[in-house]
């Protein structure tokens, strides 16, 4: 596997071997199949409640796959949505600051952050103007450079953008690039959950293609995630969630100030020698959840006469 993952890497270096996917998605390596994702540089458009809008680029990469203390594990699917429920593994000797435990009595070491020496990016646009900076590692973590603040938005939908690294000792150069996407707004003035019924949720469907769409719907991370859905869906405009999928997601509990998360993105990746790297663009909305009968708190006197705010921020 290793084998395969340095040629694929060679291919990756010289940026010129891209192609376009299926989805539409730019890909210096094909994903999914250059190894596990061990960096990624994110470029976010971020319309701020309180504050102007803006775009965020921000990327690290390690020498190995970040452990994750929790298993989410398939409790139901559609094929588009899974209901995942945690597990939390069990490890007799405390794995310590520097690892952690992810499954029963396995610690898991912490990979390292890695430098990839200068990260040029390439059809960005700054509020200065320019299409094109250098960013430099700080913490072996990369974001614009002091004085390089990124216009909003910093890239055009459908448009390819491109971050080229010149490598390191740790990994040699390579190119990522992606398409720009819309800014993502929900039509639904009301999320509403309700037991036995689908979801629907609808949005201003893309003029280019190739961007997807992914859901996040946690109703109880206030209390202690009991379960979460997820949605991979394609970036068509409206899509309805499994009503079985919402009822069972209910029947795991809920907690105060439900949300849904959803996130129009594109991604590309390349192979380096450690894994893959993904380079993604992505607008996110997050939005509350009404549920019956949860009446969400953070003290007291948000509660109807007779009920005490609790723990999980629910009126009891």
């Amino acid at each position: 596997m290793r084998a395969a993952v340095a040629i694929l890497a060679l291919a990756a270096c010289g940026g010129s071997g891209d192609t376009v996917g299926d989805a539409g998605e730019v890909r210096d390596a094909p994903l999914g199949d250059v190894g596990p994702v061990v960096g990624t540089f994110k470029v976010s458009l971020v319309a701020g409640a309180s504050t102007a809008a803006y775009t965020s680029l921000v990327g690290k990469i390690y020498d190995g796959v970040q452990p994750e203390a929790i298993v989410w594990e398939t409790a139901a699917s559609d094929g588009h949505c899974t209901l995942l429920t945690p597990r939390v593994p069990f490890c007799a000797t405390p794995c310590g600051a520097s690892a952690v435990c992810t499954e029963t009595d396995t610690c898991k070491p912490y990979p390292t952050a890695r430098a990839v020496g200068t990260v040029t990016a390439t059809g960005l646009a700054t509020t200065a103007g320019a299409s094109s900076f250098a960013m430099e590692p700080i913490a072996n973590g990369y974001q614009p450079p002091a004085g390089v603040q990124l216009a909003y938005p910093a890239f055009t939908e459908g448009d390819k953008f491109e971050l080229a690294a010149t490598g390191s000792a740790f990994t040699g150069p390579f190119v990522v690039g992606t398409r720009g996407v819309a800014a993502l707004t929900i039509n639904d003035a009301t999320i509403a959950l309700q037991s036995g019924v689908p979801l629907a949720l609808s949005w201003p469907a893309p003029a280019a293609t190739g961007s997807t769409i992914h859901v996040l719907l946690d109703i109880s991370h206030h209390g202690g995630s009991k379960g979460k859905l997820e949605c991979d869906l394609p970036d068509s405009g409206s899509a309805s969630l499994d009503a079985g999928l919402i009822t069972q997601l209910l029947g795991l509990g809920a907690a105060g100030y439900p949300t849904i998360i959803v996130t129009r993105a594109t991604t590309g990746s390349a192979a380096i020698s450690a894994g893959r790297v993904d380079l993604v663009a992505s607008s996110t909305v997050e939005r509350a959840v009404t549920i019956p009968g949860v009446i969400s708190c953070t003290e007291t006197s948000d509660c109807p006469t007779g009920q005490t705010c609790q723990a999980d921020l629910t009126c009891q």
